[in-house]
């Protein structure tokens, strides 16, 4: 289980660094999928697809429900905007961080002038 904020933030990064499993974000959030219906679209095997969307699943970016035999996966738009607002703080932080650094180059140019 997913214990603190920043372990929910690792949790979901390390799931969002694979291609693979971006593709499947990108395929769930824009509807509902059987694992095997997604599982068909990889060159890899079924277990291989199941593993990636367990490791979505832990990160809290897509659930998983069972109707009959099938499990569908659908994306979880409330955690991916989690993501994007952390990587809009860090974005702000970077954007005061270059400004500071702006700043102190052109301090530093006046003074040699």
């Amino acid at each position: 289980m997913i214990e603190d904020d920043e372990d929910k933030a690792d949790a979901m990064f390390h799931a969002l660094a694979d291609r693979t499993r971006r593709d499947i974000m990108r395929r769930v959030l824009a509807g509902e999928h059987s694992v095997s219906a997604l599982a068909a679209k990889y060159d890899m095997s079924f277990a291989a697809v199941q593993k990636h969307v367990a490791v979505l699943e832990k990160a809290g970016l897509l659930v998983k429900r069972r109707s009959g035999r099938e499990q569908l996966a659908s994306g979880d738009v409330e955690a991916v905007r989690a993501v994007s607002t952390m990587l809009a703080e860090l974005e702000q932080l970077w954007r005061g961080r270059i400004s500071r650094i702006d700043e102190l180059i052109a301090t530093e140019s006046e003074q040699k002038e």
